[in-house]
């Protein structure tokens, strides 16, 4: 039996997120880029994005029907397993046989024939129960949970890890900093496609810029808060005019804003530390213009290739790309203006476009992060206050929903220096927003840019923006 397009891409981008630790977006633009049809591509990503996404809750539904944990199985045999249980369960259009029969043949393929009626009759049995939910599904928790917890612990965060698949441990921390209500509507959002944002590269140019877009099939709508925003659907984005002609940059509305928080002018000097993968270099770029320069930094020499080619394709030639490490004195005699560092992080607000992070991430990995990400903001800092006339703004941010990755930073950096202290962006960015009022719900009365993913639909981001004195 034959299997599907999309169905072999997903297996294999699954198992080499599995094997090789490699995140599920880069591999499937690599899978997806020419020769795929589009319909193929649509289902190839809703797979893998989804069984990542549903990851938990399909090995407990599987387990039901397994003789052993999920995690003895071969890694072939248990993809072939979440992937057809995922469409016996989310897809309506696709027919059970499909789901189930390509899924036995997928263990096949993969030369584990021996689990292949295993497979059949679990994802049959399956079947039956696919869709459950609700007081079903929570009935099932409370019996994995087994006697001895409370009627609160059996509906606390236990549950809401199996029921919206993430760890639980996460999730506690979640219930204890937002609150049950406020945490269940983050697990909920993380488990929706991210939207596809651009930015419009020249703000002025948002209505012939989204009239090209229609025009090569793509439905667009206006970002929620960034006059230079739009949603796109509908269509293959990169193949665009707009976007082969580097008048667009897919870039989440957050991390626009982030960018426009640097506050970068006519021909200022800007140093954009771990730059990568670009987008925020390419809009310090246009802000700082022809008289400007940007040195974009970055750790990894393959990410900085990467980069030079979106540099190229929207024309940003103010731009030099520096390899260096931002955890040590940074090389540079010079002074800059502006000063942003857009720290590596455990990446928390981001579960929705990379699922994965939520099963690889560890309680401990959050204090590593603290530790490299206060070196880089203490390094930037102290160097910056050396130069006369040097930076007089800089921002840090990360994609983090975690206070050790984010304010915590921000006041250890601070407490070692009597130079610098916290800011309000607002100016900054109201320059930007369809409403400039809408800035105050992105600030708190600290003074630091959050966004949380189901208040604002966007990816979770923080940002504190410091000047001297």
């Amino acid at each position: 039996m034959a299997i599907s397009a999309a169905r072999k891409i997903a297996f294999e981008v699954l198992r080499r997120v599995a094997a090789e630790n490699a995140y599920a977006a880069d591999l499937l633009y690599a899978q997806l880029a020419g020769g795929v049809k589009r319909a193929d591509a649509s289902l190839a990503t809703e797979l893998t994005l989804g069984v990542l996404r549903r990851q938990r809750l399909l090995d407990f539904l599987l387990e039901r029907h397994l003789e052993r944990r999920s995690e003895q199985l071969d890694i072939e045999v248990l993809l072939a397993l979440r992937l057809g249980l995922y469409q016996l369960r989310y897809l309506d259009r696709v027919p059970q046989h499909a789901a189930i029969n390509e899924s036995v043949e997928m263990v096949k393929r993969a030369r584990k024939s021996s689990a292949a009626g295993m497979v059949n009759a679990v994802l049959r049995r399956g079947a039956a129960q696919a869709r459950i939910g609700g007081e079903e599904l929570d009935k099932l928790v409370f019996e994995k949970l087994g006697p001895g917890a409370s009627d609160t612990e059996r509906l606390g965060s236990e549950r809401l890890g199996i029921v919206h698949s993430h760890p639980t441990w996460l999730v506690e921390r979640w219930v204890r900093r937002f609150g049950k209500e406020r945490t269940t509507a983050l697990l909920e959002a993380n488990n929706r496609p991210a939207p596809l944002t651009c930015a419009v590269l020249e703000e002025e140019a948002s209505e012939s810029v989204t009239e090209s877009l229609r025009k090569s099939g793509l439905e667009v709508s206006p970002g929620r808060w960034l006059r230079g925003a739009l949603h796109l659907s509908g269509g293959d984005a990169a193949a665009s005019k707009a976007y082969r002609a580097g008048e667009i940059n897919f870039q989440d509305e957050a991390s626009q804003m982030v960018a426009h928080l640097v506050e970068a002018k006519d021909s200022q000097s800007v140093l954009d530390l771990c730059a990568a993968p670009g987008g925020k270099t390419i809009l310090l770029a246009r802000a700082a213009g022809g008289g400007g320069r940007v040195i974009a930094a970055d750790l990894r020499e393959h990410r900085l290739r990467a980069m030079r080619e979106q540099l190229t394709r929207t024309r940003a030639k103010n731009v030099q790309l520096v390899a260096l490490d931002a955890t040590r004195p940074w090389p540079f005699s010079q002074p800059f203006d502006r000063i942003l560092i857009d720290a590596p992080c455990s990446g928390t607000g981001t579960l929705s476009r990379n699922p994965e992070i939520r099963w690889r991430l560890k309680p401990e990995d959050l204090e590593n992060a603290h530790r490299s990400q206060t070196t880089m903001l203490s390094h930037a800092l102290a160097a910056a206050a050396e130069f006369h006339g040097g930076a007089t703004r800089v921002v840090y941010s990360t994609c983090s929903l975690e206070p050790e990755e984010n304010e915590q930073v921000v006041a250890e950096a601070l407490s070692q220096t009597r130079d610098w202290r916290v800011t309000s962006g607002k100016a900054a960015l109201r320059l930007h927003l369809r409403q400039a009022e809408a800035a105050e719900e992105l600030f708190g009365a600290e003074g630091f840019f959050r966004t949380f993913p189901p208040e604002q639909g966007t990816d979770g981001f923080f940002a504190a923006v410091m000047e001297r004195g």
